[in-house]
């Protein structure tokens, strides 16, 4: 049982995915960072200062605070102001991830490219294959 395990968890789709997962949390991270500490601020310069995460509807008589996370803690809120930051931090996040994509799509494609023309260099014309062997027994020629 034990060989089986070691043999499923060393098997290369496995080993890809746990790296693809570690690689993607901490990229989830830079760009979360990306959003929340340059875009959010420059969003909220440009209208004024305006930050949805604080706009509650209270669901509750008991809650009187001001901030969102006091009211969250005396009693139910529906928390919209949240939720549009979310959705607009989702958005910022996808179109970044788009852009990235879009850009290892394009190397892919110059690389594919690359090894086309590669692959396809013209083949010599037979008049100069044939040149190139003549030139190479009167060469051999010499040397003797």
């Amino acid at each position: 049982m034990w060989q089986e395990f070691k043999q499923f968890a060393l098997r290369g789709n496995v080993v890809d995915l746990a790296i693809g997962v570690i690689i993607g949390a901490a990229f989830g991270r830079i760009v979360e960072s990306l959003v929340g500490d340059i875009f959010m601020p420059i969003i909220g310069a440009i209208s004024g200062g305006l930050d949805f995460s604080n706009y509650f509807v209270p669901l509750s008589k008991n809650v009187t605070a001001l901030s969102l996370p006091e009211a969250k803690a005396q009693g139910a809120v529906l928390a919209w102001g949240n939720f549009i930051t979310v959705a607009i931090n989702f958005a910022i996040i996808a179109f970044i991830l788009f852009l990235v994509v879009k850009a290892i799509n394009r190397m892919k494609r110059a690389a594919d490219a690359k090894a086309e023309a590669a692959k396809k260099a013209p083949e010599l014309p037979a008049d100069v294959k044939l040149l190139g062997e003549i030139r190479d027994l009167l060469r051999d020629r010499r040397s003797v």
